[in-house]
Order: structure tokens, then C-alpha cells, then sequence
């Protein structure tokens, strides 16, 4: 039986599984085949939500007497945008100059593809690992992420499944291999700020009540001053405005509406809940301000709407896991690699929830872009992470 310890075949299946969210795609099907000759048993649940597409996902573990680890994924990907403008089609997985060109190359089939490898080869040489692994693939991480991984989580722990420790293989490193473990997320929350006015003549301003004034006083209010310095594990809370509009084509009628959406990542000095209460502090005590609107006796009339769910901070306080990845990879690459939690958000802010997890895997340059690749030595050197990471963590090393 050959067992699929070749991280850049394995790659190149998903890769060929043309998995735009929220497409299947075949890459379901494909990892199917890679895991079960493994010993894994595979399960692929759909869900549902009014709303939403539908989601298939799956589900596989190989059981063991011992800790559980699970690896933590997604098979979608990002729409390939102009086509005509990758030098390789972004679904043929070719390889040139060392490199292979596919979209999900890095963002995150390419992780997946490893760590299916390492697997095989820890199978290989030692018959299993000392416990359980489990792998959590999700086709919905690029899209909603309704239908995915949290919906996965529940479903697997509703059937009796715990977990001891995580990795999620999105690609953490900025330039190289090694360079960094995401050791936790910054909150992350969106909303939309409408004010309402009165629509009127732009030379008579008197009889109209201008909701672009307004508008500026509570997006002034959101910027300044800044909400906190930062802390020991993360970045200060930064608030970005996305989004202004009022719809208004005439450069002579004062708009009846305006509104404003905005995003809004936080450190731990907040829960998502305490934000919130600042942000609707500052756009009340904005509303009554008559800078911009001289002469109005009433405040700034505005609707605020919490866009989505929030995304709750966390960090990861667990030596075993962290210490243990970092050590394969100074076995493999010769450094230490940075303990961040800077970024986006990833579906790790849902398995937080159920055991430590941290985030490690390729290096993260062309993600997303116009001909995605990746180096075949970083395949091989991530599958050897991985498998030293395997070893070590069910204390086979």
C-alpha cells in the first residue's frame, strides 16, 4: 500500500480540486483518499443556515491509547480573479523553478498536504502515533464561516470527541519558515454608524439638517483618542473606518442620510463586550457636540448596528504546545521563531474554545495573489516540522 508521504503529491491532488468557496470542489474527496489507507476514519457532515450555503466538511481520526491532537484546516479558497493574468493556470498544480503555482497553494492547501505527509511518515517508521489525531477540514473558512469550522466543533463534540491540543495550518510566516507561531488573535468586530438628517438646498443650509455634519463628529469620536497602547502580547486596539457614503449624486442638495462602517481590532485589555460599550459611549457624548453643527439644539440622530459576530481575543497559555512546536522547528530551520499574535482572524477564535491552539504553517507572501505558489523545499521542510512536532508532542522523539 502506498501511503501519501509526499507532501508536493498531495498538494498537487488538492490543488487540481477547484474548491472556490463554497464549492466542495473534489478536495473533500481528495483528502478522503489520502487518510483512510492512514487508519483514519472519515466522516463528511453538511450543514445548513437560512441565509448561507450549504458546507460540507470533514471530519477523520485515527485512534489511539493517548493525548489527542487534532490539525485544523480548510480546503476552500479564494475566487483565482483575472485568470488570464497567472503565467499557470491556477488549478493545474505545475511546477516551475522549484515552485508550485495553484491557488490555495499556501492559503491552505499546502499546509494540509504536509501534514497529511508527516502523518504518513510517522505511520511509516513507527506504526502510529502514542494517541489520537484527528484532522478538522472545513469548506467555509473563506466564506461566512457559519457552516464550518464552528459547526464542525459542536458536531464532533456532541459525539463525545475532546481534544488535548491544536494546530491550525494557516500560513503564519512573513518571510521564511520558522519565523513565526501565532500564539493567539486580536477581537475583531464590525459595525455601521447611519445618521439621519434633512434633506434640503445646499444654499439653504437653515432649513435642512446636514448628516455629513453629524457623521463627522462620531467617526472624529471613534478615532480619537486612541483606545488603549497596546499590551505585553498584542498590538494597541486599532479602529479603521472602511466605509463612507451618502448615496447622494447632486453636488447642490444636502443628503437626508449618511452612514459609516467601520472595523475594530482589540487587545486584551478589552472583551468584545467592554468595546462595545465604549464605542456607544463615545458616539453619545459625540452626538451632543456642536462642532460641526452650529446652531442645532438636538443631538446627532444615528443608528448603530453590530455587523456579524464578533471575534473574542485570545491567547494561548500552554508550554507543552508552544514549546514543543518551537523546538521542531529550531530542530529543522536553526531559529527560534517569533510567538505572535498579530493579523487577522482565523477559525483557531472558534477552537480556542475547546483546547489550546496555536497557528503554524507556510510562509504567507503570495496568498491570495495572482499566481499563489509555493517553494517545493518549503513543503518538505514543513513536513519535517510537523513529523519532529508529532514525534515530540506524543513524546516518540
Amino acid at each position: 500500500m502506498t501511503l501519501p508521504t509526499d507532501p508536493a503529491a498531495n498538494l498537487a491532488a488538492l490543488i487540481r480540486c477547484a474548491s472556490v468557496t463554497p464549492a466542495e470542489g473534489g478536495a473533500l474527496s481528495a483528502l478522503e483518499t489520502m487518510l483512510k489507507p492512514l487508519g483514519f476514519l472519515v466522516d463528511r457532515p453538511v450543514f445548513s443556515e437560512d441565509g448561507t450555503p450549504d458546507i460540507e466538511n470533514l471530519y477523520a481520526r485515527r485512534s489511539g491509547n493517548g493525548p489527542h491532537l487534532m490539525f485544523a484546516g480548510h480546503t476552500d479558497v479564494v475566487p483565482v480573479g483575472d485568470e488570464a493574468a497567472w503565467t499557470h493556470p491556477p488549478f493545474a498544480a505545475e511546477i516551475a523553478n522549484g515552485e508550485m503555482y495553484g491557488r490555495g497553494a499556501v492559503d491552505m492547501k499546502g499546509g494540509i498536504a504536509c501534514f497529511v505527509a508527516a502523518v504518513a511518515r510517522h505511520v511509516e517508521a513507527n506504526g502510529g502515533p502514542k494517541g489520537s489525531v484527528s484532522l478538522l477540514i472545513t469548506g467555509d473558512e473563506e466564506g461566512p464561516a457559519v457552516n464550518g469550522t464552528v459547526k464542525l466543533l459542536e458536531w464532533a463534540a456532541s459525539r463525545g470527541e475532546k481534544w488535548d491540543a491544536s494546530i491550525v495550518g494557516e500560513p503564519t510566516n512573513p518571510d521564511a519558515l520558522g519565523d513565526m507561531i501565532k500564539i493567539g488573535r486580536r477581537g475583531s468586530m464590525s459595525g455601521s454608524i447611519s445618521v439621519n438628517g434633512r434633506q434640503g438646498h445646499a444654499a439653504y443650509p437653515q432649513l435642512a439638517d446636514n448628516p455629513v455634519r453629524g457623521l463627522i463628529s462620531l467617526v472624529d469620536a471613534l478615532l480619537h483618542p486612541v483606545f488603549d497602547k497596546g499590551t505585553r502580547d498584542f498590538q494597541p486596539t486599532n479602529l479603521e473606518v472602511t466605509s463612507i457614503d451618502v448615496g447622494n449624486p447632486a453636488t447642490n442638495v444636502i443628503p437626508a442620510k449618511a452612514t459609516a462602517t467601520f472595523n475594530i481590532r482589540f487587545n486584551d485589555t478589552w472583551t468584545a463586550e467592554t468595546i462595545q460599550a465604549e464605542i456607544h459611549n463615545r458616539l453619545d457624548q459625540a452626538a451632543k457636540r456642536k462642532k460641526y453643527r452650529p446652531g442645532k439644539k438636538t443631538p446627532v440622530d444615528y443608528d448603530l448596528v453590530w455587523r456579524d459576530r464578533p471575534s473574542h481575543v485570545f491567547l494561548t497559555r500552554d508550554d507543552k504546545l508552544v514549546d514543543t512546536l518551537a523546538g521542531s522547528i529550531k530542530a529543522a530551520v536553526g531559529k527560534e521563531p517569533t510567538l505572535s499574535t498579530s493579523g487577522g482572524t482565523s477559525d483557531a477564535r472558534f477552537i480556542k474554545d475547546y483546547c489550546p491552539v496555536v497557528e503554524f504553517g507556510l510562509v504567507g507572501k503570495t496568498m491570495h495573489m495572482v499566481d499563489e505558489r509555493v517553494a517545493l523545499a518549503d513543503l518538505e521542510t514543513l513536513t519535517r516540522i510537523y513529523q519532529r512536532f508529532i514525534e515530540d508532542w506524543f513524546g516518540q522523539g
